[in-house]
């Protein structure tokens, strides 16, 4: 589903030196599975990312999705991927203060679809994700467990081919960092998504269906005790 093939990027640095953020990355991700990519700050982790998303081209090799290059895309046909075919979760949480869990849920779904058509497709997958009770509390109300949940829910929101991850769980406690990986695995699964899961969280290696390690921008073997 997802192949990278001797993805570069190269950024030029004072004095003539080359800095190679991801140097030569070769990937394969079939549907359905899960990928971990370790690394410590500075690796190329969310480089390789922005890479796969379409919002950074590379300084050599290609990104094929369904065997279609999307670093050749066009600025128009770069958003319309990440719309229809992309789903990213943020270490961050992109959400709307003031505005409830479902609404902040679905604002991917109302480039596409009405506000009404949005809730009804959006509202089983909150439920399966344990928010059927905070539906309508505001997002600065939840946890921060409930919140990623809601962002796991709007990448997934358009039935994405390809689920990118940065970080999912930097922000919780490791019983709810469980539940997330956890959810995100089975939901996954069972609809077939493609996952690149960037993190320095352990618990992900138990999730994962491969585990690597991303290291000066290549691709390595993991090894936990390092």
């Amino acid at each position: 589903m997802l192949e990278l093939r001797e993805l570069a990027k190269h950024y030029a640095a004072i004095g003539g030196e080359t800095i190679r953020a991801v140097d030569g990355v070769s990937l394969s991700v079939a549907p359905g599975e899960m990928v971990a990519l370790y690394g410590p700050s500075g690796s190329g982790k969310t480089t390789l990312l922005l890479m796969i998303a379409a919002l950074l081209e590379p300084t050599a090799g290609s990104v094929l999705v369904d065997g279609r290059d999307i670093s050749s895309l066009s600025k128009t046909e770069a958003s319309r991927f990440r719309l229809t075919e992309l789903g990213f979760v943020r270490q961050s949480f992109d959400l709307l203060p003031g505005v409830s869990a479902i609404d902040n849920a679905v604002l991917k779904l109302l480039s596409t679809v009405r506000w009404r058509e949005a809730h009804r497709r959006i509202e089983p997958l909150l439920e399966r994700l344990g928010l059927g009770q905070r539906l309508e509390h505001r997002s600065e109300t939840l946890s921060m467990g409930e919140r990623q949940r809601v962002m796991i829910a709007r990448a997934l929101s358009t039935e994405p081919r390809l689920l990118l991850a940065d970080e999912p769980t930097g922000s919780l406690d490791s019983q709810r960092s469980r539940e997330v990986l956890e959810l995100l695995r089975e939901l996954c699964r069972e609809r077939g998504v493609a996952v690149v899961l960037v993190s320095h969280d352990p618990l992900a290696a138990g999730y994962a269906d491969r585990v690597l390690a991303l290291r000066d921008g290549r691709l390595q073997d993991y090894e936990p005790d390092r």
